[in-house]
């Protein structure tokens, strides 16, 4: 990795030299029992994820279902907020120094971290914790050029969502400050929604990749192998969330790692197919 690649960049090239695609789970720091976060992102590591994305937990994600939804309830109820989730991949990065972390959460609980800790506190925090990438549900392109700036001078990029909805002008924007990659939204609605539509995803890549010069995943949807394969014929990643926590819930606690290993083993190999 060169000295001012980032983690996220350094793992496509990778992938992209081994003709392969991002395997990208998602799952809510502090779900569903407090401390097993960075288990269980050992155990997806090993079970073949490229990148992982762990979301904050917040009391109103207005682009999270109802699966995420409870999950955050459930993970706030644990007493996890974001100094919590910055202390899981600081105990995750004692181990593992390559596979990249992207926090995917909301403006509230990171505006809230500096009116605490002070100006650019969370930026400078999540750096030195070990964290590679920032996706902020609720902050627009057109609001992000100094926040993203600040990110890359800490070797952090800005991940930022597409829709099929994205105008063209849209996705002009997200392209000239984004980094790392773009989360292409495969549905219109909520995370968990309805099963994606491979035709719809496959006929908006060459929109988006008209104009952002970086790799694409594809989330939202994504519930089984058979899926994720057929993503991984048309898109740089799959990022499986919802599906995750549903198979989590209620779970002992003995059971949650190999259950996400199994699940996600099965996945990286359909994609790898």
């Amino acid at each position: 990795m060169s000295p001012n690649q980032s983690r996220i960049a350094a793992t496509f090239a990778k992938l992209n030299a081994e003709g392969r695609k991002a395997l990208i789970p998602f799952v809510t720091a502090g779900y569903p029992f407090a401390a097993i976060t960075p288990s269980l992102m050992h155990g997806m590591v090993e079970a073949g994820a490229d990148i992982i994305e762990l979301g904050v937990p917040f009391s109103d994600p207005m682009a999270d279902g109802p699966t995420i939804q409870k999950a955050g309830d459930r993970a706030i109820a644990n007493g996890v907020g974001l100094k919590q989730v910055l202390g899981y991949v600081r105990e995750f990065r004692q181990k593992n120094h390559t596979t990249p972390v992207v926090l995917m959460g909301y403006a509230n609980p990171i505006e809230r971290y500096d009116q605490l800790h002070g100006e650019d506190a969370f930026v400078r925090d999540a750096a030195e914790a070990g964290v590679d990438g920032i996706l902020v549900v609720d902050y627009p392109p057109e609001e992000s050029e100094s926040f993203a700036a600040k990110l890359r001078a800490h070797g952090m990029d800005q991940i930022f969502l597409l829709a099929p909805t994205s105008t063209d002008e849209r996705i002009q924007q997200v392209a000239r400050i984004a980094s790392g990659y773009v989360y292409y939204v495969s549905l219109k609605g909520v995370t968990g929604s309805n099963a994606l539509d491979i035709e719809d995803v496959a006929a908006m890549m060459p929109r988006i990749k008209q104009y952002v010069n970086l790799p694409v995943g594809v989330g939202f949807g994504i519930r089984d192998a058979q899926t994720a394969h057929a993503v991984a014929e048309i898109a740089d990643a799959a990022i499986i969330g919802s599906r995750i926590i549903q198979l989590l819930e209620d779970q002992p606690h003995e059971k949650i790692v190999p259950l996400a290993i199994d699940f996600l083993r099965g996945v990286r190999k359909a994609m790898d197919a």
